[in-house]
This record gives structure tokens, sequence and C-alpha cells, in this order.
């Protein structure tokens, strides 16, 4: 993913996607200010041209996008590589952005319906870095126990690695981002009951394999 020719970034994104610019669109100035409004206006606004409201959007949901995006392919440069062609694709498909769903649902979808597709041709090892770090230890922690824990998060790493890429990516939009069904099934496209299934069988893989942890 990363060793090719890259379209320019959509306005208000770039490949750390911490900071957005905020680039002023003609005739802006005299509205009200894009961090003040809700993501529906501001999408409208964005499709209109307005390049400093889609910065607010990049702004608010990037970091979420990213993470998402990590814990699916496991790679951070790819992740950004990801979240940044979402954008871009996204700038570009305002016009067919449908309001009755969130701004943020329609950008779980891009971001990982791309990186589904990216599973699917290029699969690769899932770094352990792409489960949440455990806890912070407390004080009275014995090292044991830490070396538990890292062994824990080792073991919940190599069980995502096996499971394929739609049940990963409904457990990961579930327990993860906390999407609901209903969301889980609009991201990726298939039905409420497909995501309940999909679920119980991920849940199930993964109950089996941290059952030695509990």
């Amino acid at each position: 993913m990363r060793n090719r020719t890259r379209p320019p970034p959509a306005p208000g994104t770039g490949l750390s996607l911490r900071q957005a610019p905020q680039p002023i669109a003609d005739g802006a100035a005299d509205r009200d200010a894009p961090d003040d409004l809700d993501d529906s206006v501001l999408a409208v606004r964005a499709s209109e041209g307005d390049e400093e409201a889609f910065a607010v959007l990049v702004r608010r949901h990037g970091g979420r996008l990213l993470a998402l995006a990590q814990h699916l392919l496991g790679n951070r440069a790819d992740a950004e590589d990801a979240v940044q062609d979402s954008f871009l694709s996204a700038w570009r498909r305002l016009p067919e952005f449908r309001h009755g769903a969130s701004f943020g649902t329609w950008m779980y979808r891009i971001v990982t319906n791309r990186c589904l597709n990216a599973l699917r041709h290029q699969p690769r090892p899932l770094p352990l870095d792409v489960v949440p770090e455990p806890a912070a230890a407390d004080a009275d922690s014995s090292p044991p126990r830490v070396a538990e824990s890292d062994a824990a998060s080792a073991a919940l790493a190599q069980a995502l690695l096996e499971l394929r890429p739609e049940l990963r990516a409904c457990w990961v939009l579930r327990e993860l981002h906390g999407l609901h069904y209903e969301e889980i099934a609009h991201v990726v496209g298939s039905s409420e009951q497909t995501v309940r299934g999909r679920l119980f069988r991920a849940r199930r893989v993964l109950m089996e394999v941290m059952r030695p942890w509990r």
C-alpha cells in the first residue's frame, strides 16, 4: 500500500492525521464558526466546497478512524494511508452523502471497506500493537501479574489474527468502537442478523482462546 503514487490529499487531511490545516474557502469568513456546527451542517458546507468545514470533520473523526484502520490492518503507516484515501474519497463523494445516516457512520463504512479490500488482497500478520493496551499496572502489581497481562494481550492478538477479516471487522466495530448492531450492519453492508452471527462466531473463538487467562 505504501509504495505507490499517491493522489493529492483532500482538504484538511495529512498522513499524520494529528492536526489538519484550516484553509478558509472564499466567502466563508462571514459564516458561523465551523467548530460550533454539527456534522450534518458541516457536510453540507463541505459539499459546497467549504474546505474549512471539511477540515473540521477530519479533525473530529480522524482519530477514531485511524484507530479503526490500525485495528484492522495492523500497521500504522498503512492505516494512515487508508484513512487519508478514505477522506479523499469522501471529499469527492460528498454530493452522494445521504444525511439520514451520520457522517461518522458513513466514514466508518468507507474506511472499513477500504481496509477489508486491502486485507483480502494483501493478507498480512497482525502485530501485537493493534490490540488495546492493557490497563496500567497498579503499583502493587507483581512482575508475574504484569507478565501474565502481556501474555494475555499477545494471545488476544494471535486470536484476532486468525479471525476472518469480516469477523474481525464486526468485533472491532462493536467491542472497541462501541457501534450498535444497526450501525455495524450499515458499515459492513450486511443485515443485523449477519452481524450478530459474525459477532457470535468471533466471540466464541476469542472466549475459547482467552479461557486460560480468566
